[in-house]
């Protein structure tokens, strides 16, 4: 198999990964963070080769983007991972059975982490120290758009390693060619799982053609909804900083749904995202209410494709609904259940929104933009989880762990 050499290499990193102190990785992960500012001059100029070719205008350019406060956000997040309190080893339940058989049931690392990603380098950070936090190995897969990025990112993380002891065989990357993805979801006793994050066309290419087990992260369709006793000032600021903070990112607002009895507020909600001129494809109701006071160059009529859309860009869209069961079904129809909002001032409404929509994040009266792993209060992410099994929602220390049962008898058969 090609790069066997490189997967046998990780996995043998991986288990001497046990043998290093929580203390250890902790002290790992805070030089990181200090070595990662102070060679943001390099990490700049290397990323700027990556931006070099790839147009501004283009969604994946802020992601790939790394700047100097960039820099210093990756180093902050290292640092909250390093502080966070360790899970390798914790005890999830202790009982003891009528025979006096005594059972622990403890936190265990996954083994070797497969991470598929695009123009993200800040992934290849988050990646790697929630990896080496909870006792992970990891191998890395990166876009060929971030190779610059990346190769710096891991060179820093690679010398550091070094510098403690530590096998630098812990982390590694592949080339970023299309082939080096196909040969880390074939990987069966190299890799343990693989985790995605990126575009649903990666996703979905992951999904499709892994032969390990896949933790699937999904593209975010968000939907806020405007209620009929939603608080104008709440839902204007909500609209604007869910869908304007980053449009580039998976928490971003796609649609707007408002109830039919608010129309008349529609100018209103939609008015500060004139400043970001974000297009507004609006249905038949909504488009006349905002014709003359939205500006024409940016208000276009909706058609069904921009409905299940995740524009990752200054774009969105408005349905108009009759109430709230409509809501619902709406969302129920087109969400991609990543990270869904009401803004309703009907505490009952409230609470059945919670209980009924099926997304990893529910919000009343609050941005979707909060929808993250550092946010959350898990440090960092490695990605956000749509799916139902093992994990969901923002990724942290305690998604990449598995669990043993520890056996403690003294003598005992079973009859």
């Amino acid at each position: 198999m090609e790069h066997e050499e490189l997967f046998i290499n990780t996995r043998a990193a991986s288990r001497k990964l046990g043998q290093v102190s929580p203390a250890k990785i902790n002290e790992v992960l805070a030089d990181l963070a200090n070595a990662l500012v102070a060679e943001t001059e390099y990490l700049v100029h290397e990323n700027s080769r990556d931006l070099a070719h790839m147009m501004p205008d283009d969604y994946r350019y802020d992601r790939l983007e790394l700047t100097a406060p960039r820099i210093e956000a990756i180093a902050s997040d290292l640092r909250n991972v390093a502080a966070l309190p360790t899970v390798l080893g914790a005890v999830i339940s202790e009982k003891t059975l009528p025979n006096d058989l005594r059972l622990t049931k403890i936190f265990v690392p996954l083994g070797v982490i497969g991470i598929i990603y695009e123009a993200r380098p800040n992934v290849t950070c988050d990646a790697f120290a929630l990896c080496f936090k909870t006792g992970n190995a990891c191998v890395l897969k990166g876009g060929s758009d971030a190779d610059c990025s990346n190769k710096a990112l891991i060179l820093i993380i690679k010398k550091v390693l070094a510098s403690h002891g530590i096998a630098e065989d812990v982390v590694n990357l592949l080339p970023p060619e299309r082939k080096s993805a196909t040969v880390l979801l074939e990987a069966v006793g190299y890799i343990d799982v693989v985790i995605p994050r990126g575009s649903q066309a990666l996703i979905n290419y992951v999904r499709e053609n892994a032969k390990v087990p896949v933790i699937e992260t999904g593209a975010g369709i968000v939907h806020v909804f405007f209620d009929e006793s939603g608080d104008v000032e709440k839902g204007a600021a909500i609209i604007f900083n869910s869908k304007t903070r980053r449009v580039s990112v998976c928490n971003a607002l796609d649609c707007l749904i408002i109830h039919k009895e608010r129309l008349y507020d529609l100018p209103a909600l939609l008015d500060p995202l004139v400043a970001k001129e974000v297009v507004v494809y609006a249905d038949d109701t909504a488009y006349k209410v905002l014709s003359g006071s939205y500006p024409a160059y940016l208000l276009k009529p909706a058609a069904e494709e921009h409905f299940g859309t995740e524009f990752l860009s200054l774009k969105m869209a408005v349905k108009t609904v009759a109430g709230y069961e409509e809501a619902l079904e709406h969302i129920y129809r087109y969400s991609s259940r990543h990270s869904e909002a009401i803004v309703t001032e009907d505490m009952e409404n409230a609470e059945l929104f919670l209980q009924e929509v099926d997304a990893a994040a529910v919000y009343v009266n609050s941005s979707t933009a909060f929808t993250d792993g550092a946010q959350f209060g898990l440090g960092a992410e490695i990605g956000i989880s749509t799916q139902k099994l093992h994990a969901r929602g923002p990724m942290g220390l305690e998604a990449l762990m598995s669990y043993k049962w520890l056996v403690r008898g003294n003598g005992q058969v079973r009859a």
